[in-house]
């Protein structure tokens, strides 16, 4: 299942993607990718995403924590 989880700083979600990679070393490095959001005229209002393919449902509220931890939050996608 992919998860998306959504940041509005690159610092944020780059250092979300290690600790990720950390935990779970299986899964490699997550992509960070930049996001335009629809209608958006200004790139600096484009949000930071970390892609994370391959978690069970057991370690989501872990993750959910991690997120929340740098004002983001989390999609399935």
């Amino acid at each position: 299942m992919r998860q998306l989880l959504v940041f509005g700083e690159r610092e944020d979600a780059e250092e979300v993607a290690e600790t990720l990679a950390e935990w779970f070393p299986e899964l490699g490095m997550p992509r960070v990718v930049r996001e335009t959001l629809a209608g958006e005229d200004d790139a600096e209002d484009a949000q930071w995403v970390v892609v994370i393919e391959g978690l069970g449902e057991d370690v989501l509220a872990k993750l959910d924590h991690l997120v929340e931890q740098y004002d983001g939050w989390r999609e399935t996608g």
